[in-house]
């Protein structure tokens, strides 16, 4: 963690003086401007895309049960009860987006339907644990450095680079490569703040056996069926399936055996 986020801090930093370079010296309040409100704004349009096709969450009937177990949680860890949101999502699923103060958990009524309580209980802990530790902010922020850099190696080959016809579509090229890398390194923080959440979920419950079986329900109950959440939101659930080299290279979360094994030992 602290050798990726370095590197991710030298990127964005680098990033700033790639504009400096470009747009001269005299540019510094829009370079700034830039590089302050471009993560803000992607936060606040990735919560509004997260959220869109959600309903709230009935504080009655069956749902009450979840309201007064998020509240206990939430009391536990020391933070505000976030909104609850209901979705069909085609799978059994849930994510959490936002950060203290202002999180959102968006439970699918698939999982309602598949979880018994306890183990229900454990992914409202796992997603709570995410909002605790600001995991959204911080892949947000990580999202858009990456955007940044493919940006800044654009423009350094494109206008301070050869002058050539096809320039634009090599700095297109190496924008893209870029980007590619320094997706890695926030992917690779992804898949640790799983198991950090995790962790934190198995505490605050009492042991990780019951989020370990509601993993173990929910990538069996996820196999032939056709997620109904785009790409970007899908990093953001409990559990979200890449196989392959190249796959588990990009994969937001590790691989659930895995999980469930540290949930067990």
């Amino acid at each position: 963690m602290a050798v990726v986020g370095s590197l991710l801090a030298a990127l964005y930093f680098a990033v700033g003086i790639v504009g400096l370079a470009v747009l001269g010296t005299g540019a510094w309040p829009i370079v700034a401007l830039l590089l302050l409100t471009f993560p803000v704004l992607q936060y606040k349009f990735g919560t509004w895309m997260a959220t869109r096709k959600a309903e709230e969450m009935p504080n009655e009937g069956g749902y009450a049960e979840i309201h007064r177990m998020t509240e206990s949680l939430a009391r536990d860890m020391g933070i505000p009860k976030p909104r609850l949101m209901v979705m069909s999502m085609g799978v059994p699923n849930a994510y959490a987006t936002g950060r203290k103060g202002d999180g959102v958990v968006v439970v699918s009524e698939e999982l309602i339907r598949l979880l018994r309580r306890d183990e229900l209980e454990g992914v409202i802990a796992h997603e709570l644990a995410h909002i605790k530790n600001r995991d959204v902010l911080m892949m947000t922020v990580g999202s858009s450095i990456g955007m940044m850099v493919g940006w800044a190696v654009y423009f350094v080959y494109v206008f301070v680079g050869e002058d050539n016809p096809g320039g634009f579509l090599v700095g297109w090229a190496l924008s893209i490569v870029a980007q590619m890398l320094v997706t890695v390194l926030v992917m690779a923080i992804s898949r640790y703040r799983e198991y950090v959440a995790d962790d934190d979920a198995r505490r605050h419950i009492g042991g990780g056996d019951p989020l370990a079986r509601a993993l173990e329900k929910i990538s069996s109950g996820s196999e032939g069926r056709d997620s109904a959440v785009d790409d970007a939101t899908a990093a953001l659930c409990i559990f979200n399936s890449e196989r392959g080299l190249l796959a588990s290279a990009f994969a937001t979360h590790p691989p659930t055996e895995k999980r469930i094994e540290r949930l067990r030992s």
